[in-house]
């Protein structure tokens, strides 16, 4: 049992994630808002979009969850393949969730296969 980014330890990968295998693609990171205003953007959007990406055809998994700290926020993503990262990202792009969350500090990086 390992430490996971989110604070809490796990069996296996971070937060549940599958590893990815084949062409699947994970991604792992953190979402770090700067203040209370970013938070409640967050707060506000955050069941709606892990929503949208859950019903896309290529999303294999998808959390967003909260850490100790209320301002940041651990991510992990699978998608089937690339064509399938690129639409969620697509899709996103046009979102709410990307309209309020854009200013938000990102650190999401590709987990290898």
């Amino acid at each position: 049992m390992s430490g996971c980014a989110c604070g809490h330890h796990h069996h296996g990968p971070a937060c549940g994630r599958p590893e990815p295998t084949g062409a699947q693609v994970a991604l792992s990171g953190r979402l770090v808002c700067a203040g209370p205003a970013e938070l409640m953007a967050v707060l506000a959007h955050v069941e709606d979009h892990v929503a949208a990406t859950r019903a896309e055809p290529g999303c294999l998994y998808f959390a967003i969850s909260q850490t100790e700290d209320p301002l940041v926020w651990q991510v992990e993503e699978l998608f089937r393949d690339e064509q399938a990262l690129a639409a969620h990202r697509a899709r996103t792009a046009a979102s709410d969730w990307a309209a309020a969350t854009a200013g938000i500090a990102r650190d999401i990086h590709r987990i290898a296969a």
